[in-house]
C-alpha cells in the first residue's frame, strides 16, 4: 500500500473515531443525571484539564511550546466556543435529544452563510438548495417544539450552533491553528458554571458518566475531528460529523426510551438526506477538481 493511500485510510479511521465518540456526548450527560450548571462545571473543568495535559505532552514530545491560544483572535474564538458549550449543555435539559442534534446539524449551512457574508465565499447553487430544505426540516422540528413546549430549548440549541459556526468562520479567516483553543476555551463555561453552583447547589447523581465524558470522550472526539483534515478532504470530514446526528438519537432511544415524535423524525430525515446529498456532492466535486489538476 502506497504512503498516500495509507495516510488517507488513517485519516478516515481517525475521523470516524471522532464522529463516533462525539455521538456519546449527550447520552453521557443524560446518564449523569444532574443539575445543568453542575454538569457544565464538571464536564468543562475536566475537558480544560485534558487540554492542559495534551498541551504539556505535545510540548514535551515535540520539544516546542505550542501556544494554547494564538493571540487575541484566539481568545475571541475561545469565548465563542465557550458560550456555545454552555448553550449546548443547557439545551440538553430543555429540549429532546433528537431536536438538539438535528438543529446542531445546521452548523455547515450557517457556516456557509457566514462565509458568504464575511469572507466573500458565495455558496454554490446546490448549497442554496440544501439550505432551503434544511430550513424546511428545522421548521418542522421547531413547530413540533412549540407544540410540545420545547421551544426555549430549540432556540438555545440554535444559538449554540450559530456560535460554533461563527467561531469556525473567524478561525478560517485568521488562518491560525485553533485546535487546542477550542478545548482550552472550556475554562470560560467552567468559571461561569462554578459561580452559579456556588450560589445555588451542586447536584450530580452519577458523576462517573460526566467524568468519562469531560476527561476522555469530548477531548478524543475533538482531537480526532481536528486531525482528520490533515489526511482527508473537508467534505469527507463533514460526512463523519453526521455520525452524531444519526447515532445520538439512537443511543438515547435505546438507553432512555426517548422516542422521537413523527414530526421530529420527518424534519430530521429531511435534514439528514439533504446533508448526505450535499456532502456527497462536495466530495465528488473535490475529487474531480483534484483529478483535473493531475
Amino acid at each position: 500500500m502506497s504512503a498516500p493511500s495509507t495516510s488517507y485510510h488513517k485519516g478516515l479511521f481517525i475521523t470516524a473515531i471522532g464522529g463516533l465518540f462525539l455521538s456519546f456526548d449527550i447520552p453521557l450527560i443524560k446518564l449523569a443525571d444532574g443539575q445543568a450548571w453542575s454538569v457544565v462545571m464538571v464536564r468543562t473543568g475536566l475537558t480544560f484539564l485534558a487540554s492542559l495535559i495534551i498541551w504539556a505532552l505535545w510540548s514535551l514530545i515535540s520539544g516546542k511550546r505550542r501556544p494554547l491560544v494564538p493571540g487575541a483572535i484566539g481568545w475571541i474564538v475561545g469565548m465563542l466556543y465557550g458560550m456555545a458549550s454552555m448553550a449546548f449543555v443547557t439545551a440538553v435539559y430543555l429540549t429532546s435529544t433528537a431536536h438538539l442534534v438535528f438543529i446542531l446539524a445546521l452548523n455547515p449551512m450557517i457556516s456557509a452563510l457566514l462565509g458568504w457574508v464575511f469572507l466573500g465565499e458565495k455558496p454554490k447553487t446546490i448549497t442554496f438548495i440544501a439550505m432551503f430544505f434544511m430550513l424546511i426540516g428545522v421548521g418542522i422540528i421547531v413547530s413540533d417544539g412549540i407544540t410540545n413546549g420545547d421551544i426555549l430549548g430549540d432556540v438555545i440549541a440554535l444559538i449554540s450552533t450559530t456560535l460554533m459556526a461563527t467561531a469556525i468562520t473567524i478561525s478560517r479567516k485568521s488562518g491560525k491553528d485553533m485546535g487546542l483553543a477550542a478545548i482550552f476555551a472550556t475554562f470560560i463555561p467552567f468559571i461561569a458554571a462554578s459561580f452559579m453552583v456556588l450560589n445555588t447547589s451542586y447536584s450530580i447523581n452519577a458523576p462517573v458518566w460526566v467524568v468519562l465524558d469531560g476527561l476522555i470522550i469530548v477531548p478524543i472526539a475533538f482531537i480526532c475531528l481536528a486531525t482528520g483534515p490533515r489526511f482527508i478532504s473537508g467534505p469527507e470530514v463533514a460526512m463523519f460529523y453526521l455520525l452524531e446526528t444519526i447515532l445520538t438519537p439512537i443511543w438515547v432511544w435505546i438507553i432512555f426510551f426517548e422516542e422521537p415524535t413523527s414530526a421530529t423524525l420527518l424534519g430530521g430525515t429531511i435534514m439528514i438526506v439533504t446533508l448526505v446529498i450535499h456532502s456527497t456532492w462536495q466530495l465528488l466535486s473535490s475529487k474531480k477538481s483534484k483529478l483535473a489538476f493531475q
